[in-house]
């Protein structure tokens, strides 16, 4: 070291003796205000019924279990990763996908359709598109054994009308959370 050079001490502070104060355990979410709680369920409601009329206008079942999950975190917890629109579109063509491959090599049992359901939450996790509707949509797809033909691109669709719906909701009420909070 030279003489002629100052040096710092870094200063070292003792740690606080004082226990830390006890951390407040989680609690619910607010209550949402009336208003917000009829916008939201009539949102939901009105895109699930109108799932319901396509699919029955072209004669194909509609995934109303899955699809009603994803319709209440776009709906009701639109800042939530599961409620974005990269797991819900991706998510729900990955739980086809995996629905459709189970039901090839297992064929359609409630053992295929637990098989499905393992298999997608595997894929969502390491495509990273959280959407837990997306493994009944797997489990259906074994259950129900729909025509992919029809069924995928209804799926597809259906996915997307849910995730306008949200995007158009959420900008009517001055109030409500924007959604998506990210779209990819």
């Amino acid at each position: 070291m030279n003489p002629g050079t100052a040096t710092a001490t870094p200063s070292v502070t003792a740690p606080d003796p004082r226990p830390a104060p006890p951390r407040a355990p989680p609690r619910a979410p607010a209550r949402p205000s009336a208003a917000a709680a009829v916008h939201s369920v009539s949102a939901a409601t009105t895109v699930l019924l109108a799932l319901v009329a396509i699919g029955a206008m072209i004669h194909e079942p509609v995934l109303i279990p899955p699809l009603a999950a994803s319709a209440a975190l776009i709906h009701s917890a639109p800042t939530l990763p599961l409620a974005q629109p990269r797991g819900v579109v991706v998510g729900h063509m990955i739980g086809a996908a995996a629905g459709y491959a189970v039901l090839a090599a297992a064929g359609s049992s409630a053992w295929a359709a637990a098989l499905a359901a393992g298999l997608t939450l595997a894929l969502l996790t390491l495509a990273r598109t959280p959407h837990s509707p997306a493994v009944a949509t797997a489990v259906v797809t074994v259950l129900q054994t729909p025509a992919p033909a029809r069924f995928v691109p209804l799926l597809f669709g259906s996915t997307v009308l849910l995730v306008l719906t949200g995007y158009a909701g959420s900008r009517v009420r001055r109030k409500a959370p924007r959604y998506p909070a990210y779209w990819w």
